[in-house]
């Protein structure tokens, strides 16, 4: 279990990954000298995609992994499944270290319990939008007639139940990535890895993707990680983010954590230009309750309220309606005050609250 009581499906320790040859002695070396990315290039002529990265994903999540081009993160995920085999470390999908599966047990692990998509679907040419979803299914032996209508269902919860007949080439690119997203879904996986997606689409239809992705998220409650180089991508998808760099992960935490409390100069840059306002709490920018009464003589009674999740953008609205501070409540008792200072502060950033 997680610190909140959940399930944790996803478990990663100490994962290693290093392309180049006798990778376990280029291991053993940079462990033992702490040797850089960079330094055991110039060595061996060897690559760490992936350095020392322990993580865990809860039941239902959805975790985002983002980094730039090179940092790892494509690597990572695809251990994750084994498409490659990590040099040294564990990954435990629902607490079963999957390094000791046989060949028919990953690959049974891969078609009935972990859906992929990829940012090239490679859905199949020759096959109809309706066939390349129900694919998995008739790789699993499902009845046709059953193949059918897990199809249908699949097009209709990516809004596409119009498009079955349709050949893939006839799609645009935001519905062949749906098509893709149906066709992970099809074999009702528990979980989903989803390696940039949205990445080689337009704005706007790449928006209009994430909303769908979060709309169906709700719907069908799958494990997901999701894979990103878009800060605002991850802040808009996870609930909790990991930051990569150099195959290593930086700082995980929640869209709020990461940018409130950046844990290094390489993370505060990455959320420099970030807009506050929808992912800063009221609970992040207020003083205690105690604190504000030994200051101020306020009739707090006749104030406005709001809860301790409400964000930035909320209690904007509130605060242009009144010159008094906003009472923050938690399970209906007065926890905070959110003063215009403390407003003004949490928007621009720096310190978050008064001391």
């Amino acid at each position: 279990m997680d610190p909140q009581g959940k399930h944790i499906a996803i478990k990663c320790q100490n994962l290693w990954k290093i392309f180049g040859k006798e990778p376990e002695r280029i291991l053993d070396t940079t462990r033992q000298e702490g040797l850089s990315k960079l330094e055991v290039l110039k060595r061996f002529q060897s690559v760490v995609a992936v350095a020392n990265a322990s993580f865990e994903v809860s039941s239902g999540e959805v975790f985002c992994i983002m980094g730039l081009s090179g940092s790892g993160k494509s690597t990572l995920i695809r251990m994750i499944n084994r498409l490659i085999e990590p040099t040294s470390g564990h990954i435990l999908i629902n607490g079963q270290d999957i390094a000791g599966l046989t060949a028919n047990e990953l690959r049974r692990l891969r078609s009935e319990k972990i859906g992929m998509v990829f940012q090239s679907m490679a859905l199949l040419p020759h096959r109809t939008v309706r066939e390349n979803v129900a694919f998995p299914l008739e790789l699993q032996h499902i009845p046709q007639a059953r193949r059918q209508e897990i199809a249908e269902n699949m097009l209709s919860l990516v809004a596409l139940e119009d498009w079955g007949e349709q050949m893939p080439h006839e799609l645009s690119g935001g519905m062949q990535q749906r098509v893709g997203l149906a066709r992970a879904l099809a074999s009702d996986p528990d979980f989903l890895l989803l390696d940039e997606p949205f990445s080689a689409l337009d704005p706007l239809i790449r928006r209009q993707l994430q909303d769908q992705f979060l709309q169906i998220s709700r719907v069908v409650k799958k494990t997901v990680v999701f894979i990103t180089h878009d800060l605002d991508e991850a802040m808009r998808l996870g609930d909790r983010i990991a930051i990569m760099k150099d195959g290593g992960l930086v700082q995980v935490g929640t869209a709020e954590e990461i940018v409130t409390h950046p844990r290094d100069e390489y993370v505060a840059e990455f959320v420099q230009g970030v807009s506050r306002i929808k992912l800063v709490s009221a609970q992040a920018v207020m003083e205690s309750i105690e604190g504000y009464r030994s200051k101020e003589v306020d009739d707090l009674k006749n104030c406005p309220t709001a809860p301790a999740n409400a964000t930035l953008d909320h209690l904007i609205g509130l605060s242009v309606k009144t010159d008094k501070p906003i009472v923050i409540v938690e399970n209906e008792k007065p926890i905070g005050v959110v003063t215009k200072r403390n407003l003004l502060r949490g928007i621009q950033g720096g310190q978050e609250h008064d001391a």
